[in-house]
């Protein structure tokens, strides 16, 4: 089964990363429950999360449920089992000279989906997503011929790459189109209407390869869930604390403007905000953060995962996907991960310098590093 247009990822519930409520183990579980039979038929893990224990989760969750029935995305990537976590930065990644070398990569890759696929209790991914790659991991053949092999062992049906946490890396990952494309289904991108920047910079460059675009933050830090107002008040430790002052209003401030092609539609927020993503070129599936909000008057969760469910069938028009990227409009609003040229020194695991490969496909595609990928202010507005 391909990936359908909406998708639930196990980072959601705030257990695996910090958003909002922490749900507890049981209501975990029964939400991604609650989310199937609601009618959402892609469910997307990747293995570092609890080191193993989102799979878990997800396995117990999906237990019982007609394998046929739904789509299972794995990403693999970050290696805890031999790798020492290096205290925010996560743990490194596999291709990371000091652990193993390119003829070490198939060996890993191999042992860790297998590992996955044990604890979600399948034989099988639908898709298996290279998961926050550093320079290598975009850019290598070694590692793209070991996906291929994942492939031909029929541990998956389909290949992808999913770039992150942080925003950024554009450059590599049409690089990584360009070079793979043959072997990439999917990728996924951080793109939603307040945030149309740099995301929409890759859309051209994966329709000419036909990959597929998968898109997350959909909600914005949960602004689109529409429970998030002025003056709310974030939890110890909530990664939404990091973002500038003052993001909350602003983008409030925004979404009030888009709200007139809300109720044009029909839609609730955080539906329009979906339905904008998937009238972009090359976007056909959406994951948004499902948060529940430590506020007792915030919506469940289990409401915010059927608003995801209903999501109706239509597509903006140009006009109206223009006039709310034009109300979002962000570029510059943030200093980007990946290839950049604020880098210098040697790559770290998800920031290094451009290369003239990187240079060139900036030409070919119109985007200009010194223009197109820099920070240009640091205001929430």
């Amino acid at each position: 089964m391909d990936l359908t247009r909406t998708a639930y990822g196990t980072w959601s519930g705030g257990r695996f990363m910090h958003f909002g409520e922490e749900l507890s183990e049981e209501r975990f579980i029964s939400v991604m429950r609650h989310a199937y039979n609601s009618g959402i038929r892609t469910f997307m893990t990747a293995d570092v999360y609890g080191n193993g224990a989102a799979d878990e989760m997800l396995g117990r969750a999906l237990a019982g449920i007609p394998r046929d029935t739904y789509c299972l995305v794995g990403a693999v990537g970050h290696d805890f089992y031999s790798g020492k976590r290096d205290g925010s930065k996560g743990f490194p990644r596999f291709t990371n000279p000091q652990l193993r070398p390119p003829n070490q990569y198939a060996d890993y890759l191999r042992m860790a989906t297998e590992k996955s696929l044990e604890r979600c209790k399948t034989n099988k991914f639908d898709c298996l997503l290279l998961h926050n790659p550093d320079s290598i991991g975009y850019s290598s053949d070694a590692v793209w011929k070991a996906m291929d092999k994942l492939k031909d062992a029929k541990l998956t049906d389909r290949l992808g790459i999913a770039p992150g946490p942080a925003n950024g890396f554009s450059l590599d990952i049409i690089l990584c189109m360009e070079r793979f494309g043959p072997l990439m289904d999917w990728a996924m991108i951080i793109l939603n209407p307040l945030e149309p920047w740099p995301g929409s910079l890759c859309l051209p460059a994966a329709q000419q390869n036909n990959v597929k675009i998968i898109t997350r933050v959909v909600d914005y830090g949960g602004l689109f869930h529409d429970d998030v107002k002025p003056g709310h008040k974030f939890g110890y430790g909530d990664h939404r604390t990091f973002r500038p002052a003052g993001w909350v209003e602003a983008g409030n401030a925004k979404m009030d403007r888009m709200r007139n092609v809300a109720e044009k539609h029909g839609l609730t927020m955080i539906q329009l905000a979906s339905i904008w993503n998937l009238s972009q070129p090359a976007v056909h599936s959406v994951i948004p953060t499902i948060i529940q909000e430590a506020d007792p008057k915030s919506k469940p969760i289990e409401a915010k995962v059927e608003e995801l469910a209903k999501l109706p069938d239509l597509k903006l028009s140009a006009d109206e996907c223009a006039y709310l990227a034009d109300i979002g409009n962000n570029k510059g609003c943030m200093a980007l991960k990946g290839a950049n040229r604020s880098h210098t020194g040697e790559p770290e695991a998800d920031h290094w310098g451009l290369n003239p490969d990187l240079e060139a496909v900036g030409k070919r595609w119109g985007i200009d590093p010194d223009k197109d990928l820099v920070c240009t202010h640091t205001s929430a507005a």
